[in-house]
């Protein structure tokens, strides 16, 4: 069900064996899905007509690579033009020289949390000027979510999230929705 993959070998008998499990970052089913379904398997709902993301400039922030990649990939997929930072203070400096459109960020970063980015976004901006962000966490609780509103951000976003959520949020923080 998750398109992935599992490979066993072993060099014999009471010698130990290895297994691969090999997880694609997404699933793509084309057509029908091949041999049989589990019955509990919900049916494909029908595709969501999803914004265009066109000529809009996000900045997505995350300490991890495969979160970096995942996030642009799904982003630039609808047409937007992702850069990405791997830290806080690598992602204000890259706010102050070259604004993006749109701050997409992980709050959960070692040294200068997103939190505190965010906060620091803030206080530099031009009155009447904010930069729509995304606040991305593993923290799904109200609490959290409350925090990440109170530091600065306008959406809140839980991982593991849906792409097409993700989407719609970055869409409706530029008003295109």
């Amino acid at each position: 069900l998750h398109g992935g993959t599992i490979r066993a070998k072993s060099p014999g008998e009471g010698k130990g064996a290895t297994f691969v499990v090999h997880l694609p970052l997404t699933v793509v089913h084309e057509g029908e899905p091949a041999g049989r379904v589990h019955p509990t398997h919900p049916a494909p709902a029908e595709p969501l007509p999803l914004p265009s993301l066109v000529g809009i400039r996000v900045l997505v922030v995350d300490d991890e690579p495969d979160a970096r990649e995942l996030i642009g990939r799904i982003l630039s997929d609808r047409g937007a033009a992702v850069t990405t930072a791997t830290a806080a203070d690598e992602a204000l400096a890259m706010v102050e020289t070259n604004p993006p459109d749109v701050l997409v960020s992980d709050v959960g970063m070692p040294g200068v949390d997103g939190y505190q980015l965010i906060r620091k976004i803030r206080a530099k901006e031009p009155k009447g000027q904010r930069l729509p962000a995304l606040a991305l966490t593993a923290f799904a609780r109200a609490e959290d979510r409350k925090r990440a509103m109170l530091a600065g951000y306008q959406q809140h976003l839980a991982k593991p999230f849906d792409a097409a959520e993700l989407v719609l949020l970055v869409a409706a923080l530029m008003n295109l929705t």
